[in-house]
């Protein structure tokens, strides 16, 4: 039975079309990462008065948005609400935990729910790091609370994900988590 959050993975694609797809998205983005700085060099400089209130109010929202986020990933893991749970993963996730199994596909991650025995949780240290407009890396401490008869009472993680937003809605792609003491 898994003592953490249940796993979130990817449905992999077989052949070489998902490398050829993957090399155009990575293609993709890095001409638009170009674009965006040729542009950004000819913009003239922001005030110190509009730039660092537009960055505070963006990093701010992307904040709410993703504090959102988690939350109803881990209600959703406590719930064992596999729609709630898929519904925020991508198809595409990857998602790997302390057990040492290895990666887990978006479907190992749903259907791990049932053995998941997350009682209660704490979350804290939320950082949302901006990667462009349409891809975050999100940090931050998990304290999970076990069943009160289990062995280990708690576990504390360290989790890194990556969410990108596809088609308006933002999705989680990979989710990676270190036990901490």
């Amino acid at each position: 039975m898994s003592t953490s959050a249940a796993s979130r993975r990817t449905i992999r694609r077989g052949g070489h079309g998902g490398f050829v797809k993957d090399f155009f998205v990575f293609a993709c983005i890095a001409a638009l990462a170009s674009l965006a700085l040729a542009q950004q060099s000819t913009t003239p400089a922001k005030t110190a008065e509009s730039g660092p209130s537009s960055s505070i109010s963006t990093d701010s929202a992307l904040k709410d948005i993703f504090n959102a986020k988690i939350k109803a990933e881990w209600e959703a893991l406590k719930n064992k609400d596999k729609k709630a749970y898929g519904d925020l993963l991508a198809d595409d996730y990857q998602g790997v935990e302390v057990d040492g199994r290895g990666e887990r596909t978006k479907i190992q991650a749903i259907n791990e729910l049932v053995d998941t025995n997350v009682f209660n949780y704490t979350l804290w240290g939320l950082k949302v790091i901006p990667l462009g407009t349409n891809a975050v890396f999100v940090i931050y401490e998990s304290t999970m609370q076990f069943p009160p008869k289990s062995v280990v009472p708690y576990s504390r993680l360290y989790i890194g994900e990556l969410w990108v937003k596809r088609a308006g809605q933002w999705k989680e792609v990979h989710y990676q988590e270190t036990h901490v003491k």
